[in-house]
C-alpha cells in the first residue's frame, strides 16, 4: 500500500481520536475501569491482612458417632450423604482417588478431600464437616485437642488446587475487562457507522477516499483509545499492586495480565471489524442494537460461562473447545490459563488461531462494509450482500 494510502486512512484515525477521545463517554468508562482495577488489586491486599449423595468414607474412631457427625454436616449444608466405614486411611485415599468417595473423615484428625478448591476447601460440604467435627472433638465427644484452625478440622486435599485464589480472581477481572473494552467499543464503531449512514457524511467522505480506508482508520483510531484504556489500566494493576503488596501481583497472575492484552488486542481486531460490517447494514442508529446481536453473542457466551471456570476445579470439555474458536478465545482462554487448565503453548495457539480468524474476518467485514456503506433504504441482509459479492 503506498503512502498516500496510509495518510488518508491516518487523518480517518486522527478523527476517531479527537471526537471520541473528548468525548465524555469515553472519559467516564476510562475513570470506571482504573477505579475497578484499583479496587481489585486493594481488596484482596485488605483481605489479607439435584445429584446423587455424596459417598463420605469414615476411618477410625466410634463409627457411630462419627456417621452421627457426617449425616448432620449433610444437613446444615443441604448435601445428601452416604456413610461408608472404611478399613484404613490408605484404602480410603485409593477410593477417594478413584472417586468411590467424596470426602473421607479420618478419626476426629482431619477431613480429607480429592482436591483442594481454589478457597482453601474441597465445597460447602467439607466446610461444614470440618467444623462440625471440630467442634465435637472440642466438646469431648472425640480426643480433645483443637487443629490448627481453630475448632474445624484440617482440610487436606490429595491434589493440589490447580490454581490460586488470587490468580483465579485475576483472571476475573481480565475477563471483566475485555468483555467491557470489546463490547464498548464495538458498539461505539457500529453506532459511529450508522449515524454517518444515516446522516450521509459518509457519501462526502467516500469522494476523497476508499470504504476501506475509512474501515481500517475508524477500527485503527478507536483501537488505540482503547489500548491506551488498556495500558493505563495494566499500569495500576502492577504499579498499585507493588504499592500496596498485594498478592495479586506476585505468581501468575502478572503473565494473566499479559495473555490478556495480547488476546484484547487481537480480538478486538477481530470484533470490531464485525461491528463495523454490522453497522453498515442499517441505515438508522434506531436499528443497530438488531444488527449487532449475532456479533455479541459469541463473546457474550464465553464471558458468562467464564465463571463456571474460575468457580471450579477443571474446565468441561466444551469450554476447552472455546478456548480455541476465535469468536469466543478472547474471553476464554485467558479464563483457562488463569484457572491453570491449559498450558502456555496452547495459549500461544489459540492466539495464533485468532490471528488468523481476524484475517479472514477482517476481509469478510471489509467486503461486506464496502458494498453496504453507500446503500441506504431497508435494512441490507449479510447473505444478500455476499452473493453480490460473489457476482
Amino acid at each position: 500500500m503506498s503512502r498516500h494510502w496510509w495518510q488518508k486512512t491516518w487523518l480517518v484515525a486522527q478523527r476517531e481520536l479527537r471526537t471520541r477521545g473528548r468525548s465524555r463517554a469515553y472519559l467516564v468508562t476510562t475513570v470506571i475501569l482504573l477505579l475497578a482495577v484499583a479496587a481489585g488489586v486493594v481488596i484482596p491486599a485488605i483481605v489479607a491482612r439435584g445429584s446423587k449423595p455424596e459417598r463420605v468414607g469414615i476411618v477410625g474412631g466410634p463409627a457411630a458417632a462419627m456417621t452421627r457427625i457426617v449425616t448432620e454436616a449433610g444437613r446444615i449444608s443441604g448435601t445428601k450423604v452416604t456413610v461408608v466405614p472404611e478399613p484404613g486411611l490408605a484404602t480410603a485415599e485409593s477410593r477417594l482417588r478413584s472417586g468411590d468417595l467424596s470426602t473421607v473423615l479420618v478419626d476426629g484428625t482431619e477431613v480429607v478431600v480429592k482436591q483442594v478448591a481454589f478457597a482453601g476447601t474441597g465445597g460447602s460440604f467439607p466446610v461444614a464437616l470440618a467444623n462440625l467435627a471440630g467442634l465435637t472433638k472440642v466438646l469431648g465427644q472425640l480426643p480433645q485437642s483443637t487443629g490448627p484452625n481453630g475448632f474445624a478440622l484440617p482440610v487436606r486435599g490429595l491434589i493440589p488446587p490447580s490454581a490460586s485464589l488470587t490468580t483465579r480472581l485475576t483472571g476475573l477481572f481480565t475477563s471483566v475487562l475485555l468483555w467491557i473494552i470489546i463490547q464498548v467499543y464495538g458498539q461505539q464503531i457500529a453506532m459511529g457507522v450508522a449515524e454517518e449512514k444515516q446522516s450521509r457524511i459518509v457519501e462526502v467522505i467516500l469522494a476523497t477516499i476508499r470504504p476501506i480506508q475509512l474501515l481500517v482508520g475508524k477500527v485503527l483510531g478507536m483501537g488505540l483509545l482503547a489500548m491506551l484504556q488498556t495500558a493505563a489500566t495494566v499500569a495500576v494493576f502492577l504499579g498499585l499492586g507493588s504499592a500496596v503488596g498485594s498478592s495479586v501481583v506476585h505468581g501468575a497472575a502478572p503473565g494473566i495480565v499479559i495473555a490478556g492484552a495480547v488476546f484484547l488486542i487481537v480480538g478486538y481486531a477481530f470484533y470490531c471489524t464485525a461491528y463495523a460490517a454490522a453497522g453498515s447494514l442499517v441505515s438508522r442508529q434506531s436499528e443497530i442494537g438488531t444488527a449487532i446481536v449475532p456479533v455479541t453473542l459469541p463473546l457474550t457466551l464465553a464471558y458468562v460461562l467464564s465463571y463456571t471456570v474460575l468457580y471450579t476445579n477443571g474446565a468441561n470439555a466444551f469450554y476447552r473447545v472455546l478456548g480455541f474458536l476465535p469468536p469466543t478465545s478472547p474471553v476464554a482462554m485467558p479464563v483457562l490459563y488463569a484457572a491453570g487448565d491449559v498450558p502456555a503453548w496452547q495459549v500461544a495457539v489459540s492466539a495464533v488461531l485468532l490471528a488468523a480468524g481476524t484475517v479472514w474476518m477482517t476481509r469478510i467485514a471489509a467486503t461486506i462494509y464496502t458494498r453496504s456503506i453507500l446503500r441506504t433504504g431497508a435494512r441490507l441482509r449479510i447473505r444478500q450482500v455476499m452473493r453480490e459479492a460473489a457476482h
